[in-house]
């Protein structure tokens, strides 16, 4: 699952009008890889929409190969009676999309599981939180190309194959580049924007992918962080002024980390970012979920990375370096 509030990250928004490119949808195929909160309701919709689909799943294979999957959404509820699921990537087909939508706390896995289910120049999408995924892909799939996909979506695995999806749900596209130079906006894009806008999904396609991924750390360095560290929702998080001085802090932090790596992010992003979440519903994050029930926190990706960045440019984020220990000390005792 993937936290985030919308906002304006891009220089190239689609509308539902736009005809610049319009793909065959029976021609291709779309990998999910990690059928939960997210890979499970893009997925699902993706479907829906006339995508040929396959999920690869591990614990709810059982449920969803024999039932399908259900999605209760704010945009309206639906069923898919049967999907292509498997349980074991040497069995699906190789697809033009592989979407990555696990954990980072699992990518130790991807170089087992992509090289057999993505064709040669085809695409992998990752939908993950954090800084430098793209970088641990590109080396795994050196034929294929590498999108980055910054998820501003509210949902929950309610249980094996049953997906509730309550808040927003765009995506931002950017290319990766080597050492994340701005690649535009490319016509891979374009196609892979053009087919979740099918499906009802919105999509923003931004020139600079760096730039997209430290946006998206505003949000979710000091809300997942503190979610787990102060046992408390977004809502309260806000309703707080002392926790909403620390969020915002911890904002402007982020954005001294992005301005190292020459990536601007003007100070209306923040505030715009503050309004967003006091006007969202209650929101339990990604990260407090996965550390109530127990699982590996997504720390290295969206906290350690960001900050190794920025000390090998010379510069500390000593408040976030102060949540990653924080929270390094909390998963290590909830793993015990």
């Amino acid at each position: 699952m993937s936290d985030g509030i919308s906002s304006s990250l891009g220089v190239d928004t689609l509308g539902e009008s736009s005809d610049r490119f319009v793909p065959s949808l029976a021609d291709r195929k779309y990998a999910i890889l990690g059928t939960g909160a997210l890979g499970g309701f893009y997925g699902a919709k993706l479907q829906k929409a006339g995508v040929n689909v396959h999920f690869l799943l591990k614990s709810d294979y059982e449920q969803v190969s024999q039932h399908g999957l259900i999605v209760k959404s704010k945009d309206g509820d639906f069923t898919l009676p049967q999907v292509h699921a498997y349980n074991d990537v040497a069995k699906m087909p190789q697809c033009d999309v592989v979407v990555v939508a696990l954990k980072t706390t699992q990518n130790h896995l991807l170089p087992k599981l992509l090289p057999p289910v993505v064709k040669d120049d085809g695409v992998v999408l990752v939908l993950q939180n954090g800084l430098g995924v793209e970088e641990e892909v590109a080396q795994i799939v050196s034929s294929a190309y590498v999108i980055g996909g910054l998820c501003f979506l509210c949902s929950n695995k309610v249980s094996p194959g049953y997906i509730h999806h309550l808040d927003y749900g765009q995506i931002t596209l950017g290319e990766y580049s080597s050492e994340y130079v701005p690649a535009g906006i490319t016509e891979r894009m374009q196609q892979i924007a053009c087919e979740f806008q099918a499906a009802g999904i919105a999509i923003e396609l931004v020139e600079d992918l760096l730039l997209g991924r430290w946006k998206k750390l505003v949000w979710n360095i000091p809300y997942n962080g503190l979610s787990v560290i102060l046992n408390a929702r977004t809502d309260e998080l806000m309703a707080n002024p002392h926790t909403r001085t620390l969020v915002e802090q911890l904002m402007y932090e982020v954005q001294a980390g992005a301005k190292i790596m020459g990536r601007i992010i003007p100070d209306n992003f923040i505030q715009t970012m503050l309004d967003y979440t006091v006007k969202m519903k209650p929101y339990r994050t990604s990260m407090k979920i996965d550390y109530d029930q127990s699982r590996p926190l997504e720390i290295e990706a969206i906290f350690g990375n960001s900050l190794r960045k920025a000390q090998a440019l010379g510069v500390n984020l000593p408040q976030i370096g102060c949540l990653y220990h924080q929270l390094k000390f909390l998963a290590a005792r909830n793993q015990n």
